[in-house]
């Protein structure tokens, strides 16, 4: 999954016993054309985000941003979540997810490991697996709809009977389209890829987000999100939540979801702040923002 929120939650409900790795070759080889497909084609740089622009993060909602992050800038995305399923009740943290801008339109991307506590039931405690994806953004596209391609690995690095075993790759596609007046839709499709599962090799997810500007700094959002293994029931979530920007670079946010069918937690809830460092990677350097903006 490709975090600790609650689209990583929903998958923990859908992972095998047991797994191999995946062929480290065929790994480096899709990191690797990608690299090279994305050399190859011209990207306009009015067309990805810069300094000037706004913070803009791939929590709270499962569906991440299809925006990447500014040439030789560092993101860091933190948050804790409380979620309860079939008896079970969890804290999860820090979530912590890093995005650095290595390129124009490129980034790379971590998913540090997260702590499961299971306070109440029988279930285990223990570490996800760490994470790390590369996200060009290919847009925009006609229609002014933007648009990234992800691909990324969960490398064996957790506990077994949280992250399952063996490497898990995916690939995924999220989409944005602002609209007039405030609103905005986004959406995300992801292909999980499970080598050891003897039935569900694959497992679909599809999200969709209706999001409303209130403010000049604070948004609200609603979101489907649902996981559709290739043999076996899907589990459905609706997800809820809103953030706020403190400054250009730094943002709150929370989240509430429900389960909407029996594969699904219960609920879920979560907190998170974000903060991104402009100009590490350049001979200049800058602190996160303080200044509120005008």
């Amino acid at each position: 999954m490709k975090k600790e929120r609650p689209g990583a939650i929903i998958a923990r409900t859908l992972l095998p016993l047991d797994r191999r790795p995946i062929s480290a070759a065929k790994l480096a080889i899709a990191l690797l054309t990608l690299l090279v497909y994305q050399s190859a084609v011209t990207a306009e740089a009015e067309s990805c985000p810069t300094t000037k622009d706004e913070i803009s993060t791939d929590r709270p909602d499962v569906t991440n941003s299809s925006l990447v992050v500014p040439t030789g800038s560092l993101q860091i995305e933190n948050g804790v979540n409380f979620s309860a399923r079939e008896g079970s009740r969890f804290v999860d943290g820090t979530n912590t997810r890093l995005r650095a801008g290595i390129a124009n339109c490129l980034e790379l991307l971590v998913d540090v490991p997260t702590y499961f506590a299971n306070v109440r039931g029988p279930e285990g405690s223990g570490f996800s697996d760490v994470a790390p994806a590369l996200k060009w953004q290919i847009s925009p596209i006609p229609g002014k709809v933007d648009l990234s391609a992800v691909v990324g690995v969960a490398l064996p690095s957790g506990s077994a009977g949280i992250a399952g075993r063996g490497a898990q790759p995916y690939v995924q596609f999220p989409w944005s389209w602002e609209l007039h007046g405030g609103w905005g839709l986004s959406g995300m499709f992801t292909e999980f890829i499970r080598p050891s599962e003897p039935t569900s090799k694959l497992i679909t997810e599809a999200t969709f987000v209706i999001e409303k500007k209130m403010t000049e700094r604070a948004s609200l959002f609603v979101e489907y999100v649902g996981d559709y293994p290739a043999n076996g029931s899907p589990a459905q979530l609706l997800n809820s939540g809103g953030l706020y920007h403190l400054t250009p670079t730094q943002q709150v946010d929370f989240h509430v979801a429900v389960g909407l069918n029996h594969n699904a937690p219960s609920y879920i809830v979560g907190v998170g702040y974000s903060a991104r460092f402009d100009e590490l990677f350049s001979a200049r350097r800058s602190s996160v923002s303080i200044v509120p903006r005008s």
